[in-house]
């Protein structure tokens, strides 16, 4: 079991990865990207630089920074978090990881597909949490929304729940195995339906599907997502934390964009420091070293 487990490889991340290595502790840095700041065109206004320079040139500094510090950064997408032996498990791909404290730094929560009545039926058969709602479905028909590796996460989480289990890409080609009992509907949805509560979709071809609840998957897991499973306050897909960078559970951090405020990398930078600093702190305490 690593002391701290940091979810998200952008500025915030890689900063807390440094603190939390030259503070002694093990770190693992997981991140399938460098999130937005590695769209960015060109940085100009960040403090040290000489020169103009790209986002993902700046993200691959970061990184062989805290890989010459001997962080273990690990690029994957990470599925979900939960808690395990006194600490949190990390789910990936191909497994998972524990630790002692979770820091989340996955940069700004994802937005919603627009689609008709999505925010209508929100609360109402519409959910981004399979492990929080899934129970409330026992027995009944469901879907998920999503193509990914997310989605199909969120398909096992129901299985031993509803009674059937259905993938909406929304237009998108599948980009993960999903099991053979599981239908998968391409078409792109024209609207979700329903009266008091969800009760099915439209395709934009006229089919129509029904089924009492919608689970929202759409690329990966944010920041809010993962929080939101855990228990942890999150308000306006921004997660609440206090001056110390803590949620409302004791041991998870979060850091950078998925907060909310500025959306600057100095105000990463100095986030991902702040929550890193506050996480030895808890964790030292939590050993008794």
């Amino acid at each position: 079991m690593d002391d701290i487990i940091i979810v998200g490889s952008g500025p915030a991340g890689i900063s807390a990865s440094l603190y939390i290595k030259r503070a002694g502790l093990s770190v693992k840095l997981i991140g399938k990207d460098g999130g937005s700041l590695e769209k960015a065109d060109k940085i100009q206004n960040y403090f040290g630089l000489e020169k103009a320079m790209s986002g993902s040139e700046l993200i691959q500094i970061g990184l062989r920074q805290a890989k010459e510090l001997g962080v273990e950064h690990i690029t994957e997408e990470v599925l979900d978090i939960s808690y395990a032996d006194e600490g949190f498990e990390v789910a990936v791909k191909n497994g998972s990881y524990k630790a002692l404290a979770v820091l989340l730094a996955t940069g700004a929560a994802r937005k919603a597909p627009r689609i008709e009545g999505l925010r209508q039926f929100e609360g109402m058969g519409v959910s981004y949490c399979a492990v929080c709602d899934g129970f409330f479905y026992r027995g009944k028909e469901v879907a998920v929304l999503g193509h990914s590796e997310y989605a199909l996460h969120e398909v096992k989480e129901l299985l031993p729940i509803a009674s059937k289990v259905s993938v909406l890409t929304n237009g998108m080609a599948p980009d993960a195995e999903f099991p053979e009992n599981v239908k998968v509907y391409t078409s792109k949805i024209k609207r979700l339906f329903g009266s008091e509560t969800l009760e099915g979709a439209e395709f934009a071809d006229g089919e129509m599907l029904n089924f009492s609840g919608l689970f929202i998957a759409v690329g990966s897991a944010a920041a809010g997502d993962l929080a939101r499973k855990l228990g942890a306050n999150v308000v306006d897909n921004k997660i609440e934390v206090n001056n110390d960078m803590e949620t409302n559970i004791p041991g998870l951090y979060a850091a950078g964009d998925c907060t909310g405020g500025i959306m600057q990398v100095s105000t990463a930078v100095a986030e991902g420091a702040k929550a890193a600093l506050n996480a030895i702190d808890y964790v030292r305490k939590k050993k008794k070293v």
